[in-house]
Protein backbone atom coordinates (compact mmCIF):
# COMPACT_ATOMS: atom_id res chain seq x y z
CA UNK A 1 0.00 0.00 0.00
CA UNK A 2 0.40 3.69 -0.52
CA UNK A 3 2.27 5.10 3.10
CA UNK A 4 3.11 8.34 1.47
CA UNK A 5 -0.03 10.08 3.34
CA UNK A 6 -0.08 8.16 6.59
CA UNK A 7 1.61 9.27 9.77
CA UNK A 8 3.14 7.19 12.61
CA UNK A 9 1.25 7.63 15.15
CA UNK A 10 3.35 7.69 19.05
CA UNK A 11 1.14 5.32 20.57
CA UNK A 12 1.06 7.56 23.82
CA UNK A 13 -0.05 10.40 21.62
CA UNK A 14 -2.50 8.17 19.75
CA UNK A 15 -4.35 7.02 23.06
CA UNK A 16 -4.43 10.60 23.99
CA UNK A 17 -6.01 11.82 21.17
CA UNK A 18 -8.45 9.35 21.35
CA UNK A 19 -9.36 10.66 24.68
CA UNK A 20 -9.52 8.59 28.02
CA UNK A 21 -13.44 8.52 28.36
CA UNK A 22 -13.72 6.90 25.18
CA UNK A 23 -14.15 3.31 24.02
CA UNK A 24 -10.85 2.01 24.83
CA UNK A 25 -11.59 -1.47 25.50
CA UNK A 26 -9.12 -3.29 27.95
CA UNK A 27 -6.55 -5.81 26.39
CA UNK A 28 -6.56 -7.24 29.40
CA UNK A 29 -10.15 -8.48 29.21
CA UNK A 30 -10.82 -11.98 29.12
CA UNK A 31 -14.49 -12.17 28.84
CA UNK A 32 -15.77 -12.25 25.56
CA UNK A 33 -19.20 -11.40 23.55
CA UNK A 34 -19.38 -15.20 23.51
CA UNK A 35 -18.78 -15.80 26.44
CA UNK A 36 -18.81 -19.73 27.30
CA UNK A 37 -21.52 -21.27 29.12
CA UNK A 38 -21.71 -24.41 31.37
CA UNK A 39 -22.98 -26.73 28.02
CA UNK A 40 -19.58 -25.96 25.85
CA UNK A 41 -19.72 -28.66 22.67
CA UNK A 42 -16.54 -29.92 22.03
CA UNK A 43 -17.77 -31.23 18.24
CA UNK A 44 -15.32 -30.04 15.55
CA UNK A 45 -17.13 -27.40 13.00
CA UNK A 46 -17.69 -28.94 9.45
CA UNK A 47 -15.21 -27.04 6.87
CA UNK A 48 -17.74 -25.85 3.80
CA UNK A 49 -20.65 -25.34 5.66
CA UNK A 50 -20.40 -21.77 6.47
CA UNK A 51 -23.97 -19.69 5.45
CA UNK A 52 -23.08 -16.06 4.05
CA UNK A 53 -25.57 -13.77 3.09
CA UNK A 54 -24.77 -11.48 -0.35
CA UNK A 55 -24.33 -7.90 0.23
CA UNK A 56 -27.01 -6.27 -1.86
CA UNK A 57 -24.62 -3.69 -2.97
CA UNK A 58 -21.55 -5.46 -4.55
CA UNK A 59 -22.96 -8.83 -4.46
CA UNK A 60 -20.01 -10.46 -2.67
CA UNK A 61 -20.75 -13.22 -0.51
CA UNK A 62 -19.79 -12.18 3.93
CA UNK A 63 -19.74 -14.86 6.37
CA UNK A 64 -23.29 -14.75 8.90
CA UNK A 65 -20.30 -15.02 11.32
CA UNK A 66 -18.41 -11.73 12.14
CA UNK A 67 -15.48 -11.67 13.69
CA UNK A 68 -15.39 -8.41 16.45
CA UNK A 69 -11.42 -8.04 17.60
CA UNK A 70 -12.64 -6.55 20.54
CA UNK A 71 -11.48 -8.70 22.77
CA UNK A 72 -8.26 -10.38 21.83
CA UNK A 73 -6.10 -12.98 23.80
CA UNK A 74 -3.34 -11.91 26.07
CA UNK A 75 -0.16 -12.79 27.37
CA UNK A 76 1.24 -11.82 30.85
CA UNK A 77 4.97 -11.37 29.54
CA UNK A 78 6.84 -11.19 33.06
CA UNK A 79 3.64 -12.80 35.18
CA UNK A 80 3.30 -9.65 37.52
CA UNK A 81 -0.59 -8.98 36.36
CA UNK A 82 0.38 -5.63 35.65
CA UNK A 83 -1.46 -3.46 33.05
CA UNK A 84 1.85 -2.54 31.41
CA UNK A 85 2.96 -6.14 31.15
CA UNK A 86 -0.32 -7.45 29.45
CA UNK A 87 0.33 -7.63 25.54
CA UNK A 88 -1.73 -8.95 22.54
CA UNK A 89 -1.09 -12.48 22.03
CA UNK A 90 -0.37 -12.66 18.28
CA UNK A 91 0.57 -15.83 18.14
CA UNK A 92 -3.14 -17.14 19.21
CA UNK A 93 -4.68 -14.46 17.55
CA UNK A 94 -3.14 -15.70 14.53
CA UNK A 95 -4.04 -18.99 15.07
CA UNK A 96 -8.00 -18.16 15.47
CA UNK A 97 -7.87 -16.03 12.45
CA UNK A 98 -6.38 -18.63 10.51
CA UNK A 99 -8.87 -21.16 12.04
CA UNK A 100 -12.12 -18.75 11.28
CA UNK A 101 -10.62 -18.20 7.60
CA UNK A 102 -10.28 -21.94 7.17
CA UNK A 103 -14.15 -22.70 7.99
CA UNK A 104 -15.42 -19.86 6.47
CA UNK A 105 -15.37 -16.37 8.55
CA UNK A 106 -14.32 -13.21 6.25
CA UNK A 107 -15.75 -10.80 7.73
CA UNK A 108 -13.46 -9.13 10.55
CA UNK A 109 -14.55 -6.21 12.47
CA UNK A 110 -12.01 -3.42 14.70
CA UNK A 111 -11.11 -0.27 15.83
CA UNK A 112 -8.25 2.48 16.21
CA UNK A 113 -9.99 2.50 19.55
CA UNK A 114 -9.91 -1.00 20.82
CA UNK A 115 -7.78 -3.09 22.77
CA UNK A 116 -6.03 0.78 24.09
CA UNK A 117 -5.06 0.80 20.26
CA UNK A 118 -3.64 -2.36 19.37
CA UNK A 119 -6.19 -4.33 17.62
CA UNK A 120 -6.11 -2.89 14.39
CA UNK A 121 -2.05 -3.20 14.27
CA UNK A 122 -2.62 -6.85 15.46
CA UNK A 123 -5.65 -7.78 12.89
CA UNK A 124 -3.16 -6.09 10.26
CA UNK A 125 -0.28 -8.83 11.16
CA UNK A 126 -2.57 -11.97 11.42
CA UNK A 127 -4.63 -10.98 7.97
CA UNK A 128 -1.77 -9.88 5.88
CA UNK A 129 -0.39 -13.60 5.92
CA UNK A 130 -3.70 -14.26 3.79
CA UNK A 131 -4.51 -13.47 0.29
CA UNK A 132 -6.52 -10.04 0.20
CA UNK A 133 -10.02 -11.56 -1.39
CA UNK A 134 -9.78 -13.97 1.41
CA UNK A 135 -11.24 -11.40 4.04
CA UNK A 136 -12.85 -8.15 4.55
CA UNK A 137 -11.98 -5.99 6.92
CA UNK A 138 -14.28 -3.53 8.85
CA UNK A 139 -12.99 -0.30 11.07
CA UNK A 140 -13.39 2.62 12.59
CA UNK A 141 -13.36 6.57 12.33
CA UNK A 142 -13.33 6.74 16.37
CA UNK A 143 -12.95 9.86 16.68
CA UNK A 144 -14.26 10.26 20.37
CA UNK A 145 -12.30 13.11 21.94
CA UNK A 146 -12.62 16.58 20.84
CA UNK A 147 -8.73 16.61 19.87
CA UNK A 148 -10.02 14.65 17.20
CA UNK A 149 -12.29 16.55 15.77
CA UNK A 150 -10.48 18.54 13.61
CA UNK A 151 -10.16 17.47 9.58
CA UNK A 152 -6.47 17.15 9.74
CA UNK A 153 -6.78 14.54 12.65
CA UNK A 154 -9.51 12.47 10.86
CA UNK A 155 -7.99 12.09 8.08
CA UNK A 156 -4.39 11.05 10.07
CA UNK A 157 -7.10 8.26 11.97
CA UNK A 158 -7.61 7.14 8.58
CA UNK A 159 -4.80 7.17 6.95
CA UNK A 160 -3.24 5.11 9.96
CA UNK A 161 -5.98 2.68 10.16
CA UNK A 162 -5.36 1.73 6.52
CA UNK A 163 -0.98 1.65 7.89
CA UNK A 164 -1.49 -0.33 10.60
CA UNK A 165 -4.36 -2.76 9.03
CA UNK A 166 -1.56 -2.96 6.04
CA UNK A 167 -4.08 -2.79 3.49
CA UNK A 168 -4.82 0.00 0.33
CA UNK A 169 -8.52 0.15 0.86
CA UNK A 170 -11.42 -0.44 3.80
CA UNK A 171 -13.88 -2.80 3.05
CA UNK A 172 -16.13 -1.60 5.68
CA UNK A 173 -15.90 2.13 7.13
CA UNK A 174 -18.08 2.71 10.21
CA UNK A 175 -18.47 6.19 12.01
CA UNK A 176 -17.93 5.34 15.09
CA UNK A 177 -21.01 5.05 18.14
CA UNK A 178 -22.69 8.31 16.56
CA UNK A 179 -25.70 9.42 18.60
CA UNK A 180 -24.00 10.07 22.59
CA UNK A 181 -24.28 12.74 24.21
CA UNK A 182 -25.91 13.95 27.48
CA UNK A 183 -29.34 14.41 25.48
CA UNK A 184 -30.79 14.80 21.94
CA UNK A 185 -29.40 18.19 20.87
CA UNK A 186 -26.10 18.02 22.84
CA UNK A 187 -26.05 14.48 21.27
CA UNK A 188 -26.67 16.45 17.60
CA UNK A 189 -23.90 18.95 18.31
CA UNK A 190 -21.18 16.30 19.09
CA UNK A 191 -22.17 14.54 16.06
CA UNK A 192 -21.83 17.84 13.78
CA UNK A 193 -18.67 18.59 15.50
CA UNK A 194 -17.19 15.08 14.46
CA UNK A 195 -18.27 14.61 11.14
CA UNK A 196 -20.03 17.70 9.38
CA UNK A 197 -18.45 20.69 10.22
CA UNK A 198 -14.71 19.30 10.07
CA UNK A 199 -16.02 17.93 6.53
CA UNK A 200 -14.76 14.37 7.73
CA UNK A 201 -17.92 13.14 6.48
CA UNK A 202 -17.68 14.90 2.65
CA UNK A 203 -13.54 13.01 2.82
CA UNK A 204 -14.65 9.79 3.83
CA UNK A 205 -17.68 10.19 0.77
CA UNK A 206 -14.66 11.06 -1.41
CA UNK A 207 -12.79 8.09 -0.19
CA UNK A 208 -15.52 6.23 -0.78
CA UNK A 209 -15.68 7.19 -4.61
CA UNK A 210 -12.12 6.81 -5.24
CA UNK A 211 -12.59 2.97 -3.89
CA UNK A 212 -10.44 3.56 -1.15
CA UNK A 213 -13.39 2.81 1.00
CA UNK A 214 -15.79 -0.19 -0.49
CA UNK A 215 -18.74 0.49 1.80
CA UNK A 216 -19.74 3.19 4.24
CA UNK A 217 -22.09 3.57 7.62
CA UNK A 218 -22.13 4.14 10.99
CA UNK A 219 -22.23 2.47 14.01
CA UNK A 220 -25.39 3.38 16.58
CA UNK A 221 -25.25 4.10 20.25
CA UNK A 222 -27.11 6.70 22.61
CA UNK A 223 -29.73 9.21 21.38
CA UNK A 224 -32.79 7.48 18.93
CA UNK A 225 -32.99 11.31 17.18
CA UNK A 226 -29.66 11.16 15.94
CA UNK A 227 -30.33 7.56 14.37
CA UNK A 228 -33.58 8.97 12.66
CA UNK A 229 -32.08 11.99 11.06
CA UNK A 230 -28.72 9.73 9.89
CA UNK A 231 -31.38 7.35 8.32
CA UNK A 232 -33.61 10.75 6.80
CA UNK A 233 -30.03 11.97 4.92
CA UNK A 234 -30.18 8.04 3.20
CA UNK A 235 -30.78 9.58 0.26
CA UNK A 236 -28.09 11.91 0.41
CA UNK A 237 -25.68 9.36 2.08
CA UNK A 238 -26.30 6.47 0.58
CA UNK A 239 -25.75 4.73 3.30
CA UNK A 240 -24.14 0.90 2.37
CA UNK A 241 -25.02 -0.93 6.12
CA UNK A 242 -25.31 0.19 9.57
CA UNK A 243 -24.34 -1.82 12.73
CA UNK A 244 -27.29 -1.87 15.18
CA UNK A 245 -27.69 -3.64 18.91
CA UNK A 246 -30.04 -6.35 18.32
CA UNK A 247 -30.48 -9.76 20.40
CA UNK A 248 -33.66 -11.40 21.86
CA UNK A 249 -33.83 -9.48 25.15
CA UNK A 250 -33.22 -5.87 23.31
CA UNK A 251 -36.16 -6.83 21.01
CA UNK A 252 -38.17 -5.73 23.47
CA UNK A 253 -36.41 -4.68 26.49
CA UNK A 254 -33.79 -1.90 25.57
CA UNK A 255 -32.28 -0.42 27.99
CA UNK A 256 -34.41 3.48 27.48
CA UNK A 257 -36.94 3.59 25.79
CA UNK A 258 -39.60 1.82 23.31
CA UNK A 259 -37.44 3.37 20.15
CA UNK A 260 -34.73 2.19 21.00
CA UNK A 261 -35.63 -1.43 21.44
CA UNK A 262 -34.04 -3.30 18.61
CA UNK A 263 -37.01 -4.20 16.62
CA UNK A 264 -37.58 -0.32 15.72
CA UNK A 265 -33.59 -0.18 15.23
CA UNK A 266 -33.71 -3.44 12.59
CA UNK A 267 -37.45 -2.33 10.79
CA UNK A 268 -36.38 1.21 10.39
CA UNK A 269 -33.36 -0.53 8.21
CA UNK A 270 -35.23 -3.23 6.71
CA UNK A 271 -38.09 -0.35 4.99
CA UNK A 272 -34.75 1.22 3.55
CA UNK A 273 -33.46 -1.86 2.15
CA UNK A 274 -30.25 -1.18 4.54
CA UNK A 275 -28.18 -4.41 5.35
CA UNK A 276 -27.50 -4.52 9.51
CA UNK A 277 -24.23 -5.29 11.14
CA UNK A 278 -25.51 -6.99 14.65
CA UNK A 279 -23.22 -6.57 17.80
CA UNK A 280 -24.22 -7.37 21.06
CA UNK A 281 -26.25 -10.69 20.09
CA UNK A 282 -24.94 -12.01 23.44
CA UNK A 283 -25.47 -8.78 25.56
CA UNK A 284 -22.41 -8.54 26.54
CA UNK A 285 -22.16 -12.41 27.48
CA UNK A 286 -25.36 -12.13 29.46
CA UNK A 287 -27.44 -14.29 27.33
CA UNK A 288 -24.68 -17.35 27.53
CA UNK A 289 -24.87 -16.84 31.18
CA UNK A 290 -28.50 -16.74 31.79
CA UNK A 291 -30.16 -16.80 35.16
CA UNK A 292 -30.08 -20.92 36.33
CA UNK A 293 -34.28 -21.25 35.86
CA UNK A 294 -34.07 -19.77 32.76
CA UNK A 295 -30.95 -21.73 31.97
CA UNK A 296 -32.80 -24.91 32.61
CA UNK A 297 -35.01 -23.74 29.89
CA UNK A 298 -33.38 -23.47 27.23
CA UNK A 299 -30.84 -26.41 27.91
CA UNK A 300 -34.47 -28.45 28.01
CA UNK A 301 -35.32 -27.10 24.53
CA UNK A 302 -32.53 -28.63 23.16
CA UNK A 303 -29.65 -30.14 25.07
CA UNK A 304 -27.20 -30.39 21.84
CA UNK A 305 -27.11 -26.72 22.01
CA UNK A 306 -25.34 -24.35 23.84
CA UNK A 307 -26.92 -21.27 25.18
CA UNK A 308 -24.81 -19.29 23.54
CA UNK A 309 -26.39 -20.32 20.28
CA UNK A 310 -29.95 -19.25 20.35
CA UNK A 311 -28.97 -15.64 21.05
CA UNK A 312 -26.26 -16.19 17.72
CA UNK A 313 -29.12 -17.84 15.77
CA UNK A 314 -31.63 -15.61 16.66
CA UNK A 315 -29.90 -12.89 15.74
CA UNK A 316 -28.47 -14.75 12.53
CA UNK A 317 -31.87 -15.51 11.50
CA UNK A 318 -33.42 -12.27 10.43
CA UNK A 319 -33.05 -11.91 6.44
CA UNK A 320 -32.06 -8.12 6.73
CA UNK A 321 -28.64 -8.70 8.79
CA UNK A 322 -25.82 -8.90 6.72
CA UNK A 323 -23.11 -10.40 9.35
CA UNK A 324 -23.28 -11.00 13.23
CA UNK A 325 -20.28 -9.87 15.50
CA UNK A 326 -19.08 -11.89 17.97
CA UNK A 327 -15.84 -10.96 20.04
CA UNK A 328 -14.30 -14.32 20.50
CA UNK A 329 -11.39 -14.27 22.89
CA UNK A 330 -10.65 -18.14 23.22
CA UNK A 331 -10.72 -20.99 20.22
CA UNK A 332 -14.07 -22.96 22.31
CA UNK A 333 -15.90 -19.19 21.57
CA UNK A 334 -15.07 -19.96 18.16
CA UNK A 335 -15.76 -23.32 17.64
CA UNK A 336 -18.89 -22.68 19.48
CA UNK A 337 -20.09 -19.82 17.07
CA UNK A 338 -19.14 -21.93 13.86
CA UNK A 339 -21.23 -24.96 15.02
CA UNK A 340 -24.12 -22.85 14.90
CA UNK A 341 -23.51 -21.21 11.60
CA UNK A 342 -21.63 -23.78 9.72
CA UNK A 343 -24.56 -24.20 8.65
CA UNK A 344 -27.29 -21.61 10.43
CA UNK A 345 -30.71 -23.31 11.03
CA UNK A 346 -32.80 -20.65 11.31
CA UNK A 347 -35.27 -20.64 14.23
CA UNK A 348 -39.01 -21.29 13.66
CA UNK A 349 -41.76 -19.25 14.59
CA UNK A 350 -41.94 -21.22 17.80
CA UNK A 351 -38.56 -20.70 18.77
CA UNK A 352 -39.05 -16.80 18.44
CA UNK A 353 -41.85 -16.81 20.79
CA UNK A 354 -39.81 -19.13 23.21
CA UNK A 355 -36.92 -16.58 23.42
CA UNK A 356 -39.25 -13.26 23.59
CA UNK A 357 -41.05 -15.11 26.62
CA UNK A 358 -37.63 -15.80 27.97
CA UNK A 359 -36.74 -12.37 27.96
CA UNK A 360 -39.82 -11.35 29.53
CA UNK A 361 -38.51 -13.65 32.27
CA UNK A 362 -35.18 -11.93 32.26
CA UNK A 363 -36.47 -8.69 32.53
CA UNK A 364 -38.13 -9.14 35.82
CA UNK A 365 -34.38 -9.72 37.59
CA UNK A 366 -33.19 -6.56 38.86
CA UNK A 367 -30.07 -6.56 36.59
CA UNK A 368 -28.10 -3.42 35.68
CA UNK A 369 -28.03 -3.41 31.88
CA UNK A 370 -23.83 -3.41 31.64
CA UNK A 371 -22.39 -5.42 28.35
CA UNK A 372 -18.96 -5.00 29.84
CA UNK A 373 -18.12 -3.08 26.39
CA UNK A 374 -15.68 -0.97 28.46
CA UNK A 375 -16.74 2.39 27.02
CA UNK A 376 -16.99 3.80 30.70
CA UNK A 377 -13.04 3.11 30.91
CA UNK A 378 -10.53 4.07 32.15
CA UNK A 379 -11.84 5.59 35.65
CA UNK A 380 -9.83 8.28 35.73
CA UNK A 381 -9.99 7.54 39.88
CA UNK A 382 -8.78 3.67 38.83
CA UNK A 383 -12.04 1.79 39.42
CA UNK A 384 -13.13 -1.21 37.58
CA UNK A 385 -16.59 -0.37 36.32
CA UNK A 386 -17.34 -2.97 34.48
CA UNK A 387 -16.33 -5.66 37.23
CA UNK A 388 -18.20 -4.06 39.16
CA UNK A 389 -21.40 -4.12 38.07
CA UNK A 390 -21.02 -7.32 36.25
CA UNK A 391 -20.33 -9.04 39.72
CA UNK A 392 -22.93 -8.18 40.74
CA UNK A 393 -25.14 -9.12 37.57
CA UNK A 394 -23.45 -12.40 38.37
CA UNK A 395 -24.50 -12.86 42.17
CA UNK A 396 -28.04 -11.53 41.31
CA UNK A 397 -28.95 -14.13 38.48
CA UNK A 398 -27.84 -16.65 40.50
CA UNK A 399 -29.39 -16.40 43.64
CA UNK A 400 -25.89 -14.47 45.68
CA UNK A 401 -27.24 -11.09 46.39
CA UNK A 402 -29.27 -11.84 49.48
CA UNK A 403 -31.39 -9.22 50.37
CA UNK A 404 -33.13 -10.59 54.02
CA UNK A 405 -30.69 -11.72 56.37
CA UNK A 406 -33.29 -14.02 57.99
CA UNK A 407 -33.29 -16.19 54.87
CA UNK A 408 -31.69 -19.68 56.05
CA UNK A 409 -29.23 -19.24 52.97
CA UNK A 410 -28.58 -16.15 53.71
CA UNK A 411 -24.97 -16.45 55.07
CA UNK A 412 -23.93 -18.63 52.76
CA UNK A 413 -25.04 -16.12 49.69
CA UNK A 414 -23.50 -13.07 52.11
CA UNK A 415 -20.26 -14.85 52.00
CA UNK A 416 -20.18 -15.72 48.56
CA UNK A 417 -20.53 -12.47 47.41
CA UNK A 418 -18.25 -10.63 49.58
CA UNK A 419 -15.09 -13.10 48.81
CA UNK A 420 -16.20 -13.40 45.08
CA UNK A 421 -16.40 -9.25 44.93
CA UNK A 422 -12.80 -8.73 46.61
CA UNK A 423 -11.12 -11.79 43.99
CA UNK A 424 -13.04 -9.82 41.12
CA UNK A 425 -12.71 -6.66 41.45
CA UNK A 426 -8.93 -5.42 44.25
CA UNK A 427 -10.40 -2.81 47.04
CA UNK A 428 -9.28 0.26 45.76
CA UNK A 429 -10.83 -0.51 42.19
CA UNK A 430 -14.59 -1.17 43.93
CA UNK A 431 -17.40 0.60 44.13
CA UNK A 432 -16.58 2.63 47.23
CA UNK A 433 -14.06 4.76 45.72
CA UNK A 434 -16.32 6.82 43.35
CA UNK A 435 -16.77 10.47 44.19
CA UNK A 436 -19.43 10.51 41.55
CA UNK A 437 -17.67 12.61 39.22
CA UNK A 438 -19.59 11.06 36.52
CA UNK A 439 -16.89 11.29 33.63
CA UNK A 440 -17.91 7.92 32.51
CA UNK A 441 -21.85 8.48 32.01
CA UNK A 442 -21.96 10.22 29.05
CA UNK A 443 -19.89 7.25 27.32
CA UNK A 444 -22.71 4.31 28.51
CA UNK A 445 -23.99 3.08 25.21
CA UNK A 446 -26.58 1.20 27.50
CA UNK A 447 -27.92 4.84 29.16
CA UNK A 448 -26.49 3.62 32.79
CA UNK A 449 -26.52 6.36 35.68
CA UNK A 450 -23.34 4.42 36.62
CA UNK A 451 -22.55 6.91 39.52
CA UNK A 452 -26.16 5.80 40.67
CA UNK A 453 -25.37 2.44 40.47
CA UNK A 454 -22.36 2.25 41.73
CA UNK A 455 -23.53 4.22 45.29
CA UNK A 456 -26.09 1.57 45.37
CA UNK A 457 -23.96 -1.28 44.81
CA UNK A 458 -21.10 0.29 47.39
CA UNK A 459 -24.05 0.86 50.15
CA UNK A 460 -25.00 -2.59 49.49
CA UNK A 461 -21.60 -4.19 49.71
CA UNK A 462 -21.46 -1.87 53.38
CA UNK A 463 -24.79 -3.50 54.21
CA UNK A 464 -23.37 -6.64 53.57
CA UNK A 465 -20.71 -6.38 55.85
CA UNK A 466 -22.47 -4.75 58.94
CA UNK A 467 -24.66 -7.67 58.84
CA UNK A 468 -21.74 -10.02 58.84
Amino acid sequence: MNDNNSKTFNRRSFLKALGLGGAIVAAGSVVSCASSDDNNNTQEPPVGKMTYRKNPKDGKDVSILGYGMMRLPTIDLNGSAREDDIEIDQEMVNKLVDYAIEHGVNYFDTSPAYCKGKSEHATGIALARHKRDEYLIATKLSNFAPETWSHDAGVEMFQNSLKELQVDYIDYLLLHAVGGGDDKDDAMKKFNARYIDNGILDYLLEQREKGVIKHLGFSYHGNIEVYDYLLAQHDKYHWDFVQIQLNYFDWNHAAKNDEDNAEYLYNELAKRNIPAIIMEPLLGGRLAKLPDPLARKVLARDPERSIASWAFRYAGTRPGVLTVLSGMTFMEHLKDNLLTYCPLKPLTADDMKFLHDLADEMAKYDTIPCNDCKYCMPCPFGLDIPAILTHYNKCLTEGNAPQDNKDPDYARHRRAFLVGYDRRVPKLRQADHCIGCGHCKPHCPQGIDIPKELARISDYVDKLKREG
